[in-house]
C-alpha cells in the first residue's frame, strides 16, 4: 500500500476558520449534532461548513492517519471560489499552479491538436483554475475543519441506526447524534444503508497510473524544457488511452495520470502499480512521453469503475444523507471529483445555517438533494463522454474529433488579435472549448445556487414551519 505523501510548507490555514464569517454570519437557531463518516476531501469541506452554521461536528475516519497519496488534482474555478471565499487564496497562490491553457496532441507524433487558453478566461468565471497536489488540498481543508470538529481516527464504521440515528464502531462503541452523513467514498456503507442495498458498479474497462517527476529533469533536457515552464496542461490522446499531465507545487514537480485498458487491477487510490507495465502499456507513444516515463521509479494504479446516477442520496428517515463519492463518484476523464464534492458541503452548510425547527430538517435534506443531484449527474455525463473522445481508434471518427479540435483551436488563437473570433463552439470535442458547458461548469457558485432557492422557493415553503411541530433531537 502507498504511503501518505507529506504536505507542503507553505500549504497551511491555521487559524483561518476562527476568523471566518459565512453565510453573512449567519447561525442555524437550532443547534444540531452532525456524525461526518469519512475524512476526505468532501468530509472535511462538510465538516468546516457546517461548523460555520453553527453545528456540532463528530468526524469518524477508519484510518489511523490522514493524508493524501501522492498526486495531483484540478481545482477548477467552481470549486476554488469557495476556497477562496474560506480564506484559502494566499495558501493556494502558494503552492498551487495557475494553468495557461490545455493542449491536446497526438499519442504517436505529439503533434498538437486541441487547445483551449485558460488563464484569464478562466479568471472572469469569478475566481482561478489551479493545479495542486492532492496533499497540499487536504491538508488546507484539515487545517479549517481541525478547530471547529471532534475527530475520531481509528474509528471504523460497521453500521448505521438511520433511526436513532447512530453510528456503531468496530470498538462496540456506539454514538448518537442528530444527522449522519456519508463522506466515506465509492465503496460507502452508508450508502447502503440511505439505499437499503448495494448499488453495483461497472467497470469502464480503464484503470489509471499516477505518479510524480521533479521538474529539474523536465529543465534539463530540451525537448521536454517547455513543459516544466510553460504551465499547460497536455493531453496525449491515443487509441483506448490517454495521458494527461501538468505541473504542482510552483512548477517544481509534473503529475501524469495515465489511463489505459484495466487489466485486472484494484479500486484503491492507495494501490502500488509496475513501473515497468506502465511503460510497457504506452510504449508507441512519443518520444516525449518515453523519457517522462523513464523517470518513474514508482507508481499508484487504480481501477476506474461506474456508478450511475442515485434515486435518492437521502434515507427515509430523514437523518442519514449522503455527500460526495457516496452519491455521485466521478470518472477523472472532467476532474470534477473534489469540486462535486466541495460543492456539496457548501451548499447544505448553507441550507442548514437556515434551521431553526427540527421540522425544517427533511424539507432542507431534500432541498440540497435537488440542487445537487442534476448537476453531479450531467457532470458525470460529461465526463464519460471524454472517454469516448479521447479514447478513439485511429481511423475516420478519430479524424473528424481532430478536425474539430484543431477548428476549436484555430479559432482561439484568432481571438487574440480578433475578438469577433470567439464562437461558443457548442458540442465541441474539446469540452474545454464549449463556451456554454464551460459557463454551466465554471460559472456555478454553490452558495449564490442555496441562496437563489431560499429566497424563491425555501423561505416560503420551509421558513415558515411551525416551530412548534413535535420532533425529537
Amino acid at each position: 500500500m502507498a504511503t501518505l505523501a507529506p504536505a507542503h510548507q507553505l500549504a497551511t490555514a491555521h487559524g483561518v476558520a476562527q476568523k471566518l464569517q459565512l453565510y453573512d454570519g449567519r447561525k442555524a437557531p437550532l443547534r444540531l449534532h452532525i456524525l461526518i463518516v469519512g475524512c476526505g476531501m468532501g468530509g472535511l469541506a462538510a465538516a468546516h461548513c457546517l461548523a460555520q452554521a453553527g453545528h456540532r461536528i463528530s468526524l469518524f475516519e477508519s484510518a489511523a492517519a490522514i493524508g493524501e497519496v501522492g498526486a495531483g488534482i484540478q481545482v477548477s474555478p467552481n470549486v476554488s471560489r469557495l476556497l477562496r471565499r474560506w480564506g484559502l487564496g494566499d495558501a493556494l497562490d502558494a503552492v498551487a499552479v495557475r494553468p495557461e491553457a490545455i493542449a491536446l496532441t497526438r499519442y504517436d507524433t505529439g503533434e498538437r491538436v486541441g487547445y483551449t487558453r485558460w488563464g484569464e478566461r478562466m479568471e472572469a468565471f469569478g475566481a482561478p483554475y489551479y493545479h495542486i497536489h492532492r496533499a497540499d488540498f487536504h491538508k488546507l481543508l484539515y487545517d479549517l475543519a481541525a478547530p471547529v470538529m471532534d475527530l475520531r481516527l481509528n474509528a471504523t464504521v460497521v453500521s448505521v441506526d438511520p433511526d436513532a440515528p447512530s453510528l456503531t464502531l468496530a470498538s462496540g462503541e456506539t454514538v448518537h447524534g442528530d444527522l449522519i452523513i456519508g463522506a466515506d467514498g465509492v465503496k460507502s456503507l452508508v450508502q447502503q444503508v440511505v439505499l437499503g442495498r448495494v448499488n453495483p458498479a461497472q467497470p469502464t474497462g480503464d484503470a489509471a497510473y499516477r505518479a510524480i517527476i521533479p521538474t529539474s529533469y523536465l529543465r534539463s533536457q530540451p525537448d521536454l524544457k517547455s513543459l516544466a515552464e510553460v504551465p499547460e496542461m497536455t493531453g496525449w490522446m491515443g487509441p483506448r488511452r490517454h495521458i494527461m499531465g501538468y505541473n504542482i507545487r510552483g512548477l517544481n514537480e509534473y503529475n501524469i495520470v495515465l489511463i489505459h485498458p484495466d487489466d485486472g487491477s484494484v479500486e484503491s487510490w492507495t494501490a502500488e502499480g509496475s513501473a515497468e507495465k506502465m511503460r510497457s502499456d504506452f510504449a508507441d507513444f512519443e518520444p516525449r512521453v518515453q523519457k517522462l516515463l523513464g523517470q518513474v521509479k514508482s507508481t499508484l494504479k487504480w481501477r476506474l469503475m461506474d456508478r450511475q446516477p442515485l434515486d435518492t442520496w437521502i434515507h427515509q428517515s430523514g437523518r442519514v444523507v449522503l455527500l460526495g463519492d457516496s452519491c455521485h463518484p466521478m470518472l477523472p476523464y472532467r476532474a470534477q471529483g473534489a469540486a462535486m464534492a466541495v460543492e456539496d458541503a457548501a451548499v447544505l452548510g448553507n441550507l442548514l445555517s437556515r434551521l431553526s425547527s427540527i421540522a425544517q430538517l427533511t424539507p432542507l435534506l431534500y432541498a440540497y438533494q435537488e440542487l445537487r443531484l442534476p448537476r453531479t449527474a450531467d457532470t458525470q455525463r460529461q465526463s464519460r463522454l471524454n472517454q469516448k473522445i479521447f479514447h478513439l481508434p485511429d481511423g475516420p471518427e478519430q479524424q473528424t474529433r481532430d478536425s474539430d479540435m484543431r477548428r476549436a483551436m484555430e479559432l482561439d488563437l484568432r481571438s487574440l488579435e480578433d475578438r469577433s473570433a470567439i464562437e461558443t463552439l457548442e458540442g465541441n470535442y474539446n469540452q474545454w472549448a464549449d463556451q456554454k458547458k464551460n459557463e454551466a461548469q465554471f460559472g456555478y457558485d454553490a452558495d449564490e445556487a442555496a441562496e437563489r432557492w431560499w429566497r424563491e422557493k425555501g423561505e416560503r415553503e420551509i421558513g415558515r414551519l411551525d416551530e412548534t411541530v413535535s420532533g425529537r433531537l
